[in-house]
């Protein structure tokens, strides 16, 4: 069986670790791949073949009689497992970046044009690759955009849909300015010389995010400080989330390790999107602002 492909298999993240780590002990067939993930002959060989084109796995001959090829981890599929055993996603990010076309051709992408809906994103990758061995389609998209939010390489819009990349840990030390300026981005006008003062935080840390390429938790932890350090100039409300508040198309993707023999676990929540911020044991949907002369101080 060839393992060159143009296009990515449909394989989740999930199921190339579980795969990776089901051959890190002796080389499977596909009969015992199927037997071992619970899968159907299609879907075995789909993960198989992915798994060996991006060097995760390598065919060898079986030593049986039948005939059948089995698979065995390579190196490169060890250290990709001791990245996802340690939790160390970054790393296993970078390695998949590195063998697989598609992961590194999208991540290369959105460095140059992102923030980017994925039809944008598409005719992108169609035009750059027009040379290349490899092509690039919706579905792909989705398969490798689904690793990398998963890694946290990569996050996507929860509202607009767009893919960015995630190149810092924190917030920047003129958080302060930028969330005021993604409140004025979002502010609606409702009537003459009025505006909306409660905005909902779901949409101001999927906005706020995207803007700086950072991770949702640190918006939170940097707006949880800025809110403590302003009392009086910013609010936090505690209401029930409104319609446009609740309409996210997409949820959180997430992985994470999981006991048993299958490695690792995924989910996917737009819940996760929803939430508000948590603050002395409260949840605030929303927030407002009452005085624009605030300042911000990180905590080491």
């Amino acid at each position: 069986m060839t393992s060159e492909r143009a296009t990515v298999r449909p394989v989740t993240l999930g199921r190339l670790t579980e795969l990776t780590h089901l051959c890190e002990s002796a080389p499977q067939s596909t009969s015992d791949v199927e037997e071992g993930l619970d899968v159907t002959t299609r879907r075995a060989r789909e993960a198989i073949l992915e798994a060996t084109r991006i060097g995760l796995l390598e065919e060898r001959e079986s030593s049986e009689n039948d005939g059948e090829d089995v698979y065995r981890t390579t190196p490169v599929g060890e250290r990709f497992l001791t990245a996802i055993r340690n939790e160390e996603w970054d790393t296993a990010d970078e390695l998949l970046a590195v063998r697989s076309p598609h992961y590194g051709a999208m991540l290369e992408a959105l460095s140059e044009i992102g923030p980017v809906h994925p039809d944008e994103l598409l005719e992108y990758l169609e035009k750059e690759h027009e040379f290349s061995p490899y092509s690039f389609n919706q579905t792909g998209i989705e398969v490798v955009g689904n690793w990398a939010e998963r890694l946290g390489g990569i996050q996507r819009n929860a509202f607009t849909g767009d893919y960015y990349i995630v190149d810092r840990a924190d917030v920047p030390v003129n958080f302060q300015y930028v969330l005021l300026d993604v409140y004025d981005d979002l502010e609606e006008t409702a009537g003459v010389d009025l505006r909306q003062r409660y905005l909902s935080i779901p949409r101001l840390r999927e906005r706020t995010c995207e803007r700086l390429g950072c991770p949702r938790g640190a918006f939170d932890r940097a707006l949880s400080e800025l809110c403590k350090q302003n009392v009086g100039k910013l609010e936090l409300s505690g209401a029930p989330l409104d319609t446009a508040a609740k309409d996210s198309a997409l949820g959180i993707k997430e992985i994470e390790l999981a006991d048993g023999e299958t490695l690792v676990s995924t989910s996917q929540s737009t819940q996760q999107v929803m939430a508000g911020l948590e603050q002395f044991d409260k949840q605030y949907y929303y927030l407002a602002v009452y005085d624009r002369d605030i300042t911000f101080t990180q905590n080491p």
